[in-house]
């Protein structure tokens, strides 16, 4: 325990950018005025405010949204600093328009989004999938998996409306179940391109 609290402490692997992002995503929650400029807005992006795309995640629907992204997110960057710190960076530029881009071709209807949701999919599922490939016989990671699988299906099942653990601040806001399809293909592409890439790279040495 002791080790670990010192990892914890360590700046070599407090997730600064992170605490970053989860510090502006704080912002439009304590005034939610600011929602108005942030949000992902189907309209507005389509008229060229392209800043959306990314500034969309920061906007969560009421505590609860927040604390339960954020949370998360934070814990995932923790995770990244201590393996690939780089790679966790690249992903905070290419993930969130993933996402966004997911929504706006594959969920026309949908005109409003917000949060790390899918973002946090993304970066988890692929720490379980690179957890995995270290070894195939725990069964933890496997289980993150299968709890993603079985979220999406009630997802769909539900339509995004109900069932949900988080109660947002809007009623006309529903869960965004393409973001996190969009964030789990991600991921799983993401590990899929490092493995090939460190094969590939462990093979010339040989």
């Amino acid at each position: 325990m002791r080790e670990l609290i010192k990892d914890i402490l360590n700046p070599r692997y407090i997730p600064w950018l992170y605490l970053f992002v989860a510090f502006s995503a704080l912002l439009p929650t304590a005034w939610p005025e600011l929602r108005q400029y942030l949000i992902y807005n189907r309209l507005d992006i389509a008229h060229g405010q392209l800043w959306r795309i990314w500034t969309g995640h920061l906007v969560h629907f009421g505590w609860p949204h927040y604390v339960a992204d954020g949370a998360l997110f934070i814990v995932i960057g923790w995770a990244f600093q201590q393996s690939v710190p780089g790679f966790s960076r690249v992903s905070l530029l290419i993930l969130p328009a993933v996402v966004s881009v997911s929504i706006f071709w594959f969920d026309p209807v949908m005109n409003i989004y917000g949060g790390l949701s899918g973002v946090n999919v993304g970066l988890l599922v692929f720490l379980a999938c690179r957890g995995w490939q270290q070894n195939w016989m725990d069964w933890f990671w496997p289980a993150i998996l299968g709890i993603h699988v079985i979220e999406v299906f009630l997802e769909v099942r539900n339509r995004g409306v109900g069932g949900g653990a988080i109660r947002f601040d809007d009623s006309t806001i529903h869960v965004a179940t393409v973001a996190h399809i969009g964030g789990a293909v991600y991921g799983v592409a993401a590990w899929g391109i490092m493995a090939l890439r460190a094969r590939g790279t462990k093979r010339k040495i040989e």
